[in-house]
């Protein structure tokens, strides 16, 4: 059986595999990350174990929030490695990431495939996925409705940098009798502002891709776009982009 190359990538809410195996085109997987990451990594391994025998013959390398919990991997990385890999072979030249994560955002800039610099937002700021998931919440609404309401909404401002906060003012609109389509517009735009900020404060190469759970949507990336004064490009497996660049690195390192 021919050796396998597995990346995988605990995030705060969801957990990401990419598994490599020569000749073929990278499989991926996905799956919520739970309130343990150590019992998603053994689920994780379970089903690996069920769907490709024994691992014995797999080169593993975890990535992300909740790295240490993945025991049987041969090796631990830090996710602004892996996503500066993954980010950079999936465009195919030096670029910058934007990384939105649950509970993060990281800028990363990669050359050769290395992170050569990065930053990463205040613990407490709301340009994450977690706030926009708190706030479609709060809207009654999902996350994909939410994008959906934002294309036709009219922006309101929303300037808390806490997400507490920025929910109170989010409460505060509500009892004015707002529209939920102007308010998820105005969510959306607070994100994509916030962002902006966090990568304007750094060098910003020409190329520009989005990682991260909400990588795959082109609203999201125009609006980013505009904000940024030059393209940011959705990537359609961009969420899977720490746990792609971990499977190359096991790769890179096997063969070394």
């Amino acid at each position: 059986m021919a050796r396998k190359y597995i990346g995988i990538d605990i995030g705060s809410t969801a957990s990401k595999v990419c598994i490599l195996e020569e000749g073929k085109d990278p499989v991926y997987e996905v799956l919520p990350t739970g309130w343990n990451s150590k019992i998603t990594a053994g689920i994780i391994k379970e089903d690996l174990e069920k769907k490709y025998g024994d691992l014995e013959d797999s080169a593993i390398v975890a990535t992300g929030y909740g790295r240490i919990s993945v025991e049987y991997a041969d090796e631990v990385i830090t996710e602004i490695t892996c996503h500066g890999r993954g980010g950079y072979e999936m465009i195919g030249r030096d670029c910058t990431i934007i990384d939105i994560g649950g509970q993060d955002t990281k800028y990363i800039n990669v050359v050769n495939g290395r992170p050569v610099d990065f930053l990463m937002n205040d613990k407490c700021a709301a340009g994450t996925g977690k706030f926009i998931e708190v706030m479609a919440n709060r809207l009654g609404l999902t996350i994909e409705e939410l994008f959906e309401m934002a294309q036709i909404g009219e922006p309101i401002s929303i300037s808390s940098l806490c997400t507490v906060f920025a929910e109170s003012e989010v409460i505060n609109y509500m009892g004015e009798g707002r529209s939920r389509e102007d308010l998820a517009a105005g969510v959306i735009d607070s994100v994509a502002l916030k962002v902006t900020t966090l990568v304007q404060r750094k060098e910003i190469q020409d190329t520009v891709i989005i990682t991260g759970g909400f990588s795959d949507n082109e609203f999201f990336a125009s609006l980013l776009s505009k904000k940024l004064g030059q393209t940011a490009h959705a990537m359609p497996y961009g969420r899977y982009a720490g746990a792609y660049g971990a499977a190359l690195l096991a790769r890179d390192h096997d063969s070394k």
